[in-house]
């Protein structure tokens, strides 16, 4: 193990080649140097790559046990992983000794691993029987920061969203789908005729259920009982976890739309009381984690175009519903890879490495 640049913990990176890994490495190049060791670490196919972090030339290592060789108690290792990769690897961590914080869906309805957004229950990863904190769904963790600070203040009781994922949730695949089929598309009058878009773009539609170009999919996840999709049960699940909340009703649905960055949802959230939408932008312009752009009679609210590369969730078009005086209607957007992924789990990896300082 290569000699620490500082007294800090180790910290490992688990898929640092992908889409969410490349984001990582450029935060952690930005924010503030608690680390000592930093390890890259990837599929075999992409050991030995190089990649730059903090300044510094890295070697990419395969995933394999001697991958951890040096890692115990203090050192944490993020995994940015599809789920049967950390549900087969965390184990093999923990046993070290060392912290795993995971991003992916695979202990995420584990009772005995924290799910945490540290601006809404930061304090939840010092409890981790099982040595792990997970992080939740990129479209949960765009509206949760928001929603969170309005529950603190008027007690959540019902909640209906609807999202507009952007198609770089689906790793570098989606993203490559989108623009390989806005290229077949463009300048073109397709979109016009039952059928047109499809033709044009062909069977192959990558990880999407549908043609993502000039038009929105409202299906993303797996079939489940009731017509429901998986990914609009772990925003269900996802939600009443971080708040604590376990029987919240809350209806999801989940849009596919031809956005390559940023995440959107529209939110209804009734509360346990009155809400006043002027005191309501007061707390979300406090709120951490969280910017209010909120002025549509000159224009201004947040666009997902907006929102791509930046770090918060941006939140306007606040209004009181017209129909019930506990409702309470916004628009929030976010970057998925940076706050829906990366920013998350360094988030998560620092409140950790805090308690080892």
């Amino acid at each position: 193990m290569t000699a620490p640049r500082s007294s800090g913990p180790a910290l490992a990176v688990v898929g640092a080649t992908g889409a969410v890994g490349s984001v990582l490495l450029q935060i952690l190049s930005q924010r503030a140097d608690v680390w000592g060791d930093i390890r890259l670490i990837a599929s075999p196919r992409s050991a030995g790559r190089v990649l730059a972090v903090r300044g510094e030339e890295t070697e990419v290592l395969a995933l394999t046990e001697d991958a951890f060789d040096g890692f115990g108690k203090g050192d944490i290792v993020l995994f940015l992983t599809p789920a049967e990769v950390s549900a087969r690897w965390a184990p093999v961590v923990t046993a070290r000794g060392a912290v795993v914080v995971d991003q992916s869906a695979a202990f995420r309805e584990d009772p005995e691993v924290p799910l945490v957004v540290p601006e809404v229950n930061g304090h939840a990863v010092r409890i981790r029987p099982r040595g792990i904190v997970a992080g939740p769904d990129c479209v949960t963790a765009a509206m949760i920061a928001a929603l969170g600070a309005l529950h603190a203040e008027y007690g959540l009781a019902d909640l209906a969203v609807s999202s507009y994922q952007a198609a770089s949730a689906a790793g570098r695949a989606g993203s490559e789908t989108l623009r390989r089929q806005l290229s077949l598309v463009a300048g073109s009058s397709l979109g016009e005729q039952t059928g047109d878009v499809r033709r044009a773009v062909g069977e192959d539609t990558g990880p999407f259920a549908a043609p993502l170009a000039l038009n929105v999919v409202p299906w993303s996840g797996e079939l489940r009982e009731g017509g429901w999709s998986s990914h609009e049960l772990a925003v269900r699940a996802e939600t009443r976890r971080i708040l604590g909340l376990e029987s919240l009703p809350i209806a999801v649905t989940c849009v596919q739309v031809p956005v390559v960055t940023g995440h959107s949802l529209t939110v209804r959230a009734r509360f346990e009381r009155e809400v006043d939408a002027g005191h309501a932008r007061e707390i979300l312009e406090a709120a951490p984690g969280v910017v209010l752009v909120d002025d549509p009679e000159a224009g201004e609210f947040p666009t997902p175009a907006d929102a791509a590369g930046t770090d918060p969730a941006w939140v306007g078009r606040v209004r009181g519903s017209l129909d019930d005086s506990r409702s309470l209607e916004f628009f929030v957007c976010a970057d998925n890879l940076r706050k829906g992924a990366a920013l998350n789990a360094t988030q998560i990896s620092e409140l950790i490495a805090g308690e080892f300082a």
